[in-house]
């Protein structure tokens, strides 16, 4: 496995997965525009918090998805195919069974407490229950795809996202368009229409999968006890992890509906939406680059691993950065431009979202580092234990009174304590110097974070408000971003090779 090779490899990869993002954060976002306009802020609300109850049940989904990717990633790099066929299979077994048991949840738990301790007015009731089973049949198709995607990921192949993913957000957008002419409750048409989505979507994945990849044809379902008990006891430690992870997501959009009501929510909601598309470009860097930080320690090509590792938290901070920076100074005019209606905490909730991401951007390399070595059992420990001090400590907040703003102060104190146990454990687990990885990683994040924000803060402090110096501000903060990373934040052979890099583009375009 050659670093040069594998450089290219995951640069390739990561332009498919911007140029799948841009298109689909364009769309998503004039979409979101015509969802909210069209339902309603209440209806927008009702939908955010009741989806929200299938997310919270969906923990075992998501604790297995993580053990999925990892045991595919880990056989490929021991390039053992029957490995990778066993690992499929039992992986489909496995999210069947998951699915069972999220229907049966949801359908009594998630039923049970809609109808008996949501805040939503009697009249909704009806239209909120139909959101609540559309969820669980979108979940249910979501949670079957997880081997198929976690295939496509492994054999890197991610110009399959990139193309299915602009299918979905444009069968989205098309299907939004057709919600304004619904002669029917919107909300519930709304619902249907995105399970619709899911099940074409799901459809796709499996279709591309069954034609490119040997471990995806003619499966066979046998149960394999070895593989199944290595993936669950895997998992068994994540499943603790993926609890404090929805928790501080599904779990707090709940209790902000029991104190504040479904306005709050569609704040919330619209922050998340805006939080999505900022992760999804660090997401697709991540995507890129964990199968290899997975497949170098499998091969034990620690060093290898080492320089993924903090080239991944690096780059990872700055992605977040880059649209960090003008979203926070600018997130007033922005939300104005976006939304006809702006719910009320919107700009703090996004503000403060984005900050919290930006500290939590370190955290997938990292959680990628410690996963490939598979001892997980005290990182996820402690890692849970402060998550869900989360929700507690956002009641207690809001019991005395204070404003929703509180459940963010509250997330962000607990995720710069969870990077911190992050990095003493994988510099643990993966013999790597502690001491010189936060000096590097400090220092030069540290330096780019003051620098970039100096001059488009200053020039909307004391520039007129308007629409056209609001962009400006955008571009000069993006810029300032790009421009301290190239002097401050990579070292002398990156920047000698993205010099190179943009010489060889100018000479190709010239000839």
């Amino acid at each position: 496995m050659q670093p040069v090779s594998n450089n290219k490899r995951i640069a390739k990869n990561t332009l498919f997965l911007y140029i799948r993002t841009i298109f689909t954060m364009v769309v998503s976002l004039y979409t979101s525009r015509i969802v909210l306009a069209t339902l309603g802020v209440d209806d927008f609300g009702i939908y955010n918090v009741v989806g929200g109850i299938v997310m919270f049940l969906s923990f075992l989904n998501t604790s297995m998805a993580g053990a999925t990717q990892r045991f595919l990633n880990f056989e490929f790099g021991k390039n053992d195919m029957n490995g990778v066929k066993r690992v499929f299979s039992n992986a489909l077994i496995i999210h069947f069974i998951i699915a069972f048991i999220v229907v049966l949840l949801a359908e009594t738990l998630g039923v049970w407490f809609l109808n008996s301790h949501m805040n939503i007015a009697p009249e909704r009731m009806t239209a909120a229950n139909y959101v609540l089973q559309f969820s669980i049949a979108t979940m249910v198709t979501s949670i079957v795809s997880v081997p198929y995607n976690a295939a496509i990921i492994a054999n890197e192949k991610m110009s399959a996202f990139a193309y299915i993913s602009i299918i979905e957000v444009s069968l989205k957008l098309m299907l939004v368009l057709l919600l304004v002419y619904s002669p029917v409750d919107k909300l519930i048409t709304y619902s249907a229409l995105m399970f619709l989505v899911s099940m074409i979507i799901r459809l796709l994945y499996g279709w591309y999968c069954k034609r490119h990849f040997e471990e995806c044809r003619a499966v066979k379902l046998k149960v394999d006890k070895t593989v199944i008990m290595q993936m669950m006891a895997f998992s068994m430690w994540t499943i603790v992890g993926a609890l404090a992870s929805i928790g501080h997501g599904q779990g707090i959009s709940i209790v902000m509906n029991l104190f504040f009501g479904v306005v709050v929510n569609a704040a919330y909601g619209i922050a998340n939406q805006v939080n999505q598309v900022v992760g999804n470009f660090v997401n697709n860097f991540m995507t890129a680059l964990n199968p290899q930080i997975i497949k170098t320690y499998s091969a034990n090509q620690l060093k290898e691993m080492h320089i993924l590792v903090s080239r991944g938290c690096r780059m990872g901070f700055f992605l977040v950065l880059f649209f960090v920076v003008p979203i926070i100074i600018e997130t007033p005019a922005l939300l104005g431009l976006w939304l006809k209606e702006v719910p009320d905490y919107t700009v703090d909730f996004v503000r403060l979202v984005l900050v919290i991401t930006l500290f939590n951007s370190f955290s997938s390399p990292l959680s990628a580092a410690q996963g490939a070595t598979g001892n997980i059992k005290n990182y996820q420990i402690v890692l849970t234990t402060l998550g869900l001090l989360h929700i507690p400590l956002a009641w207690l907040c809001f019991v005395q009174g204070l404003n929703p703003n509180y459940a963010m102060y509250v997330y962000l104190v607990i995720v710069i304590l969870e990077q911190s146990f992050r990095i003493i454990f994988v510099s643990h687990s993966i013999s790597m110097h502690i001491i010189p990885f936060i000096r590097n990683l400090l220092l030069k994040c540290g330096t780019v974070c003051c620098f970039s924000f100096v001059v488009p803060a200053i020039l909307h402090l004391y520039l007129p408000n308007n629409i056209v110096i609001s962009f400006s501000i955008c571009i000069i903060g993006a810029l300032s971003v790009a421009l301290f990373v190239f002097i401050f934040g990579i070292n002398s052979d990156e920047r000698q090779g993205l010099v190179k890099i943009i010489k060889n583009k100018i000479s190709r375009f010239e000839k």
